[in-house]
């Protein structure tokens, strides 16, 4: 009986290491618990004849892993929280709901921080993950955020987007 009470204490005391451990890498980690990632955050001011409109703290994706994934392994934005595309240049780009949980506004904003196109997307129909409607404009950066909210805050084309860390 004793040796099983010693073997019973130590798978417990190791089960208690291995928590610890997990912990510790979680916690030095933060992607690794649910719903965290390992994107730059920044923030994002939209501005109208040189007042604020707006401001969106936003996750960025500045890598074409990041700019391909977005917010697809989202389930939801709070009211001001955003993804920031970074692009290497300014050019035409193309956006698809894949694999979205809810809808956007998508924002084009070409290299200078003007709004140059807002799309107001929605979820695609069940099913059709191989016909998506691609939203197309010009920029070096892409602005998502959550649908509506471009109309809710007054964002239009030709305003100006001020990006915090970029």
């Amino acid at each position: 009986m004793v040796a099983s009470r010693y073997s019973l204490g130590s798978a417990l005391l190791a089960a208690l290491v291995l928590v610890s451990v997990g912990a510790v890498v979680v916690a030095s980690n933060p992607a690794l618990l649910p719903g965290g990632d390992d994107y730059n955050r920044t923030s994002v001011a939209i501005v109208s004849d040189g007042e604020v409109l707006t401001e969106v703290d936003v996750r960025v994706a500045a890598t074409y892993e990041k700019r391909y994934t977005g917010l697809s392994d989202t389930e939801s934005l709070g009211a001001d929280e955003g993804m920031l595309f970074v692009h290497d240049s300014e050019g035409e780009h193309a956006y698809v709901m894949r694999e979205m949980a809810f809808p956007l506004d998508i924002v084009f904003v070409d290299a200078n921080g003007t709004i140059t196109r807002i799309h107001h997307a929605e979820l695609p129909p069940e099913g059709s993950e191989d016909d998506l409607t691609r939203y197309r404009g010009t920029g070096k950066y892409v602005l998502e955020v959550p649908y509506g909210y471009t109309n809710e805050t007054g964002v239009d084309v030709g305003d100006t987007v001020r990006i915090g860390d970029y």
